[in-house]
């Protein structure tokens, strides 16, 4: 008996899910921009983490998946990830353009898919020039990092280096004009290393973030070359600028540029579109700054007075 009047409560419970539903759905008219009933379909993000997972595969051979490649097989191999890079990057990008797209008919799909395979055949042609700049970016890091023993030791260990991995991918395909998807990267990277590298930033060679933790480098930065940045340093904007009608003034220079040689200490935080921190320029651990500093200058705060007791 006890468990008849169960089910029936159960019932009961489960009759009310139906206006639940209706007002769930009812919410969508309210709220449209957060959703995405009868427009075009979004990039996927398991694909883009899929499209980052096989670019690392031909950035790195022989260090994640495939452990046994040889001169004999690359090619073949290598070959392989080509083609199934191209034919997933063509449709994201595809769907990419046409969220942007004011109107998206079959016709205008079909272009779009189009455009999606030559930025894809593009992009591919520039993963050369990426994996120069990041062998340049693991030689900093051993350089920089007296605990480093080894190459593999950087990219198998070092999510400041892995974040700056995706990152160099990111940026090829924010150079070639894709919207969402090169955020979409390196958000990724920021959930998996703690590392915030927005992919608009302009970041020389030998770079290298100790650590990681923590980092953010803003949209409108500028780094140059062998510039190293340990955990917790913001590179930020100062504040930000509204027009005539109170909307936020977009594509202006926001964040620092940091020159070459620089290195920024633990939790240091740099803010400004004119701050320029000249070259070889050495700035302290918890600074704020939000002037310019000159070259080859040292910024840092007085060290508090230690004050020790003993105990009797």
């Amino acid at each position: 008996m006890a468990d008849l009047q169960m089910v029936g409560e159960a019932f009961d419970v489960r009759s009310r899910l139906p206006k639940t539903t209706r007002a769930i759905v009812e919410s969508y008219a309210a709220t449209s921009s957060t959703s995405r009933l009868d427009r075009c379909v979004l990039p996927n993000k398991e694909a883009i983490a899929t499209v980052l997972n096989e670019v690392n595969e031909i950035l790195f051979p022989g260090y994640r998946r495939r452990d046994r490649l040889n001169p004999a097989n690359v090619e073949y191999y290598v070959g392989n990830l080509v083609d199934e890079i191209f034919e997933t990057l063509s449709v994201q990008v595809a769907r990419a353009l046409c969220e942007s797209a004011e109107t998206c008919d079959p016709m205008r799909r079909a272009k779009l898919l189009e455009q999606g395979e030559e930025i894809a055949c593009e992009f591919l042609k520039r993963i050369p020039e990426a994996r120069l700049l990041l062998t340049m970016d693991a030689e900093a890091a051993i350089k920089g990092d007296p605990a480093c023993k080894s190459t593999d030791e950087v990219v198998l260990c070092y999510p400041g280096f892995d974040a700056i991995t995706v990152y160099r991918v990111a940026r090829i395909l924010w150079e070639l004009g894709v919207p969402l998807i090169p955020r979409m990267m390196t958000e990724i990277a920021h959930s998996r290393t703690g590392v915030d590298v927005h992919p608009g930033a302009k970041i020389g060679d030998h770079f290298f973030i100790d650590h990681g933790t923590g980092v953010v480098i803003g949209e409108t930065c500028e780094i140059g070359d062998w510039v190293k940045l340990y955990q917790g340093v913001t590179l930020g904007a100062l504040s930000f600028q509204r027009d005539g009608n109170g909307e936020l003034v977009r594509n202006t220079k926001r964040h620092p540029t940091l020159e070459d040689n620089v290195v920024v200490y633990a939790n240091a935080t740099i803010l400004g579109g004119k701050t320029v921190i000249g070259q070889g320029a050495t700035i302290g651990s918890s600074v704020w700054i939000t002037e310019s500093v000159a070259p080859n200058s040292t910024v840092l705060i007085e060290s508090p007075k230690l004050v020790t007791r003993i105990r009797s």
